[in-house]
């Protein structure tokens, strides 16, 4: 049998496929990625289930995979984005773990933002209130004087509104969100970064063998 990985031994690559054939295909069909991708995308997912004597990932590892390869340090995000994908925040399956790849690779302007929202308003919440936007702006100012770090928060805190909160009932809603973005897509990530940049989604197509977002070359 030709090895799928060749850092595998003829079992683990046997047992790779008996428990990932049929994800492959329904992958493979359902989303943009190519059969090939797909099979890089579960390879590397199954060799973290392995390292953790699990057919699942951890969540640690996730955080790791976030730190290192996605350039995303806001643990509170990496958190909520945990408990957006997972079932019990505690471990991710392999569907999880794909439909993360899908946003973040391939995932339009209304999915990404779908994503986003959600992951702001995590805790059951469908919109966000002062005190959701107060919390996720904390991290944007620091400094020793208190008084003119509340100030700012505070600001800030009224500038989203007045920016997000279009029919001005105190909340914003995905519908105004949404329609903000759409009109100004970098306003995507406003309160805090959720999505790898060009140069780490690079990184990470190289080094899980996804070809069809491989930058032009010499762009790097």
């Amino acid at each position: 049998m030709n090895r799928i990985d060749l850092t595998l031994d003829d079992m683990a690559n046997n047992k790779f496929l008996t428990m990932y054939s049929t994800l492959i295909k329904s992958f493979a069909a359902s989303t943009e990625f190519s059969t090939n991708e797909v099979v890089s995308l579960l390879i590397v997912f199954y060799k973290y289930a392995l390292n953790n004597r699990s057919r699942m990932m951890s969540t640690s590892q996730l955080y790791n995979l976030f730190l290192v390869s996605f350039g995303i340090f806001d643990v509170t995000i990496i958190d909520r984005i945990s408990m957006n994908i997972t079932q019990d925040g505690r471990s991710v399956s392999p569907e999880a773990w794909m439909r993360l790849f899908c946003v973040f690779f391939n995932g339009s302007l209304q999915e990404r933002m779908k994503f986003a929202f959600e992951v702001y308003t995590s805790g059951g919440a469908v919109v966000l209130n002062r005190e959701v936007v107060g919390v996720a702006i904390e991290q944007f100012f620091t400094g020793d004087d208190d008084d003119e770090v509340n100030e700012l928060r505070a600001d800030m805190c009224e500038f989203i509104f007045g920016k997000f909160d279009t029919d001005k009932d105190g909340v914003i809603a995905f519908e105004e969100y949404a329609e903000i973005v759409q009109n100004q897509p970098g306003l995507l990530e406003f309160l805090g970064k959720i999505f790898p940049d060009d140069r780490d989604r690079s990184l990470v197509a190289y080094c899980h063998n996804i070809e069809s977002m491989f930058p032009p070359e010499g762009l790097y």
